[in-house]
């Protein structure tokens, strides 16, 4: 009768011990959720401002484009678009490559900046300096190739680094796809009908 006295308390005493610390660990991320969801969207802010031009509001959209899921704002300021930006994510030489591209109300790439990434040290690291990753800023998607010039285009790649170089040009130009879906289709301009003199139309 001890024996069974005894686990029962035990279990009592195990039960108390897990209510109150689910209780606490309740109340700590009460307490800590919005200060983490303000930091959150200050480091999501500072990287907007890092590849786009000024803007006062952006609004976040989710897009799928050739089976890949992408993350993308559209920057606004006094209602007016300013930019777009796309996280695009490629397979780089060490891991997986994160890319934010920001472009203009135009579509021209802004401005680019690694959000993260694993490649080697002294190497493909290389693509975070502004050696690289500056010859993308105000590139015209139209008017450039985006492929390293190993492979016929116009992105200087790092030397000893073609597969970081391809990667990260490559993370581009999805992003410059998606960001062309995100700005509205201009109508075309009507087309005015001829006038025709002397009341009929002669073959």
């Amino acid at each position: 009768m001890a024996a069974k006295s005894s686990f029962l308390n035990m279990a009592l005493c195990l039960t108390l011990i897990c209510l109150v610390c689910s209780a606490l660990l309740g109340f700590v991320n009460t307490l800590t959720a919005e200060p983490i969801a303000k930091a959150q969207q200050q480091k999501t802010f500072n990287a907007l401002s890092a590849v786009l031009p000024s803007f006062e509001d952006a609004k976040e959209e989710a897009v799928s484009l050739d089976g890949q899921d992408y993350r993308c704002y559209i920057a606004t300021t006094d209602t007016l678009v300013s930019g777009y930006a796309v996280i695009s994510k490629v397979t780089g030489f060490g891991g997986t490559l994160e890319v934010m591209v920001g472009f203009d109300a135009e579509g021209k790439v802004w401005s680019t900046s690694v959000l993260s990434h694993s490649e080697t040290p002294g190497l493909g690291a290389k693509c975070t300096e502004p050696a690289f990753k500056d010859q993308f800023d105000h590139l015209d998607p139209a008017v450039k190739t985006l492929q390293v010039k190993k492979d016929g285009g116009d992105i200087d790649a790092i030397t000893a680094s073609t597969i970081t170089s391809r990667a990260y040009t490559l993370a581009v130009a999805n992003a410059c796809k998606v960001a062309a879906g995100l700005r509205p289709v201009e109508a075309a301009e009507p087309v005015e009908e001829p006038v025709m003199e002397g009341g009929a139309e002669n073959e």
